[in-house]
């Protein structure tokens, strides 16, 4: 490595903790070909989505303050080797293959030697399986009366003074904080109970697991791992697993091993278990079974707390005044707290202006805007008007450009702007959820190379921001 990379590396080393640099940044490879171009190299296609999940928007900035060039043309490359145009061409017009983190990469980024995801399987494959978030920690969740059954059931069973039962279901809408309480649960265990293996998925990663090992002939390793070698499941989402009856045959068989073996499970979902369709009776009262707990909407009070420590762990100084119009007009969940907290920070900072009431209104104005109007139907009906086509073409089986491009622009942001799973936005357009995977990577090929179809989502991205439409 040259010197140049060297240099940014000593900058970006005093801008992160220690961890997160050892892990992360010290690892790459940074190159400057020429004054308009540096290629910034990464070990695999896992670490580099790591890297522009977390790191990009810091990179970028470092690399721009340190070379004074705004215009400066960045590119991320796998295996450190910076890849021709026409190795990029080739390699885009193939179907994504993601490349899964080992066990042992799953234990570093943990930052401890045993952690999250301690497995141990044949196959020599991790599948599947999501990182806790580092901050979805029990210090960081706010506990207001909308919440205290819920949190109190989560640290007994985390604690180990179980009452009685060794598994627990949280109950919430989206954007309440289960997923934070369910991860909170995780990380508590892992700092006070060093020999415990947690393992976070979602629903529908498990079943997409399951399906992966069944076509690759491994099932077996499939549920050893969860039989054996997990102490404590954390599953997300359990509502997608409706409809879904294999899974939740082999979902069943599973939680039937852990509650024998005395493991800890923790569940979340946006429905209660007797109220989700098409689920069968075995797995119905496995999670019935489970300490029932539900996370309601906050308070005033509540949210204010959580104003003032979303603000505070954003880094951003807010007067008392904002924080209390905060917690008075967004009052949906607290996804919405935070993204008007970012936003009002990060446009001060970068206008250079003092956080004022006026900018708080105008912001705020477009948040619950869109948090109010932004839904399956009206993605449709603003594709339509945009590309003067009905809603009964992007239901057809045209494949016609004319229809098939807005059809794929439209179950595009239906994944990006609804927390709707993939499988239910491909029936909303009677596609299989195959196709809807096909039509999301189709535009985000198009966005990122910057074809004619990415002005096209521009522009629908910025009313379905703004709430016009």
């Amino acid at each position: 490595m040259d010197n140049f990379g060297l240099e940014i590396k000593e900058i970006l080393k005093n801008k992160l903790p220690a961890h997160s640099y050892n892990m992360w940044i010290d690892p790459l490879s940074i190159s400057r070909t020429d004054s308009e171009k540096v290629v910034i190299g990464c070990k695999n296609s896992f670490f580099k989505k790591r890297i522009l999940e977390n790191y990009s928007f810091l990179i970028k900035s470092v690399l721009y303050e340190s070379t004074g060039k705004k215009s400066l043309d960045i590119k991320f490359c796998e295996d450190e080797t910076p890849k021709t145009e026409n190795a990029e061409k080739n390699e885009s017009e193939k179907t994504e293959k993601i490349v899964k983190p080992s066990a042992r990469e799953k234990n570093m980024f943990s930052g401890k030697k045993r952690n999250q995801m301690n497995f141990a399987f044949n196959s020599g494959k991790f599948q599947n399986g999501r990182f806790l978030r580092k901050g979805f920690t029990l210090d960081n969740f706010v506990v207001g009366k909308n919440c205290e059954f819920a949190y109190s059931a989560a640290l007994s069973l985390a604690s180990g003074r179980r009452m009685g039962y060794n598994s627990v279901y949280i109950q919430s809408d989206t954007g309440l904080g289960k997923s934070h309480l369910s991860q909170a649960v995780g990380h508590h265990i892992l700092s006070n109970t060093p020999g415990e293996s947690v393992y976070y998925v979602s629903a529908e990663d498990f079943t997409n697991e399951m399906v992966s090992c069944f076509h690759n002939n491994n099932i077996n390793d499939f549920k050893d791992r969860y039989r054996k070698n997990c102490d404590v499941l954390l599953m997300d989402d359990v509502q997608f697993l409706s409809g879904k009856p294999r899974t939740q045959q082999e979902l069943s068989m599973i939680l039937d091993y852990l509650m024998e073996a005395d493991k800890k499970i923790i569940f979340s979902g946006s429905h209660s278990p007797k109220d989700i369709p098409k689920i069968n009776d075995q797995l119905k009262s496995r999670l019935t079974s489970s300490l029932m707990s539900a996370i309601d909407k906050p308070d005033f009070k509540t949210r204010r707390k959580i104003a003032k420590k979303k603000a505070v762990s954003g880094g951003f100084d807010l007067p008392d005044n904002i924080i209390d119009y905060l917690a008075s007009e967004l009052t949906d969940n607290i996804r919405q707290i935070e993204s008007g907290i970012n936003t009002i920070g990060l446009k001060s900072a970068l206008l250079g202006t003092p956080v004022t009431l006026r900018l708080a209104e105008e912001i705020l104005s477009n948040i619950t805007e869109k948090s109010k109007q932004i839904t399956i139907d009206s993605i449709k009906n603003l594709v339509c008007e945009e590309f003067n086509v009905t809603p009964e073409q992007l239901m057809s089986k045209s494949r016609k450009q004319a229809v098939v491009r807005p059809r794929q622009i439209a179950i595009f942001l239906s994944r990006k702007y609804t927390d709707q799973p993939l499988q239910f936005i491909g029936k909303s357009f009677n596609r299989y959820h195959a196709t809807a995977i096909h039509a999301i990577k189709a535009v985000e090929q198009g966005v990122k190379t910057k074809n004619t179809i990415y002005k096209q989502v521009e522009l629908l991205e910025d009313k379905l921001e703004k709430g016009s439409f």
